[in-house]
């Protein structure tokens, strides 16, 4: 394969496609996640804190439960973003041309689709995340449960939740909360919350290549 046109970190998020890649966030990403910090602290009876395992969710997570006090992050590598294969690094304006195999297959709309280079499907992104709630349903029955993670794998719960796909932005430190009741019934109570962001105006971009990670926070009944 080609390789891309070399890039900084610090070119805009807009600019490369990341998946995998292990970023870590900015200081307006760290000022993103002091906000969404302290407006969790005020959140009654959480009951634990899940991460991806990827450095821009899990630094975001730490800062959670530095603010909360009483936590320790349980990181799970199921919670990451999806992995992009091939197209992982290279410049949005350069993919379709330096691998374009993996760019098709990176922009189909089939949820079947793999991106060569051992990047996943949508549907197999869809399967790792919603077991991974799945499995953390069934250890915290009845309690809330904050879950920092990517947008490709809030994509996948939207879905799970809604039976259709989201087709709108996941926007940095969003709240997104969904009540999962006993008979595995999912139910969107909220969806894209930033007014903690929209209180201190740090709605830019948290980290040189792409977004802050969101917050799913699970009620589960």
């Amino acid at each position: 394969m080609s390789q891309p046109t070399s890039f900084s970190w610090d070119q805009p998020y807009t600019e490369i496609i990341v998946g995998h890649m292990d970023v870590e966030l900015n200081e307006v990403g760290r000022q993103q996640a002091a906000s969404l910090a302290e407006r969790l602290s005020r959140v009654p009876e959480i009951s634990a804190i899940y991460s991806s395992d990827l450095k821009r969710a899990l630094e975001t997570a730490e800062t959670i439960v530095a603010t909360c006090g009483k936590f320790e992050v349980i990181k799970d590598p199921d919670l990451r973003e999806r992995h992009l294969g091939d197209v992982q690094g290279l410049l949005f304006r350069e993919a379709a041309k330096v691998c374009p195999q993996a760019y098709r297959a990176f922009s189909s709309r089939r949820t079947d689709q793999v991106i060569p280079g051992g990047g996943e499907s949508l549907d197999q992104l869809y399967h790792r995340a919603t077991s991974s709630l799945q499995r953390i349903c069934q250890k915290h029955t009845g309690k809330r449960v904050v879950v920092v993670t990517h947008g490709g794998v809030i994509r996948a719960l939207y879905r799970r939740a809604c039976s259709r796909r989201f087709r709108g932005s996941i926007l940095n430190t969003s709240v997104n909360i969904i009540q999962i009741s006993g008979d595995d019934v999912w139910t969107i109570k909220a969806w894209g919350d930033i007014d903690h962001l929209n209180q201190t105006g740090h709605s830019m971009s948290g980290f040189g290549v792409s977004k802050t990670p969101s917050v799913v926070s699970p009620v589960l009944t």
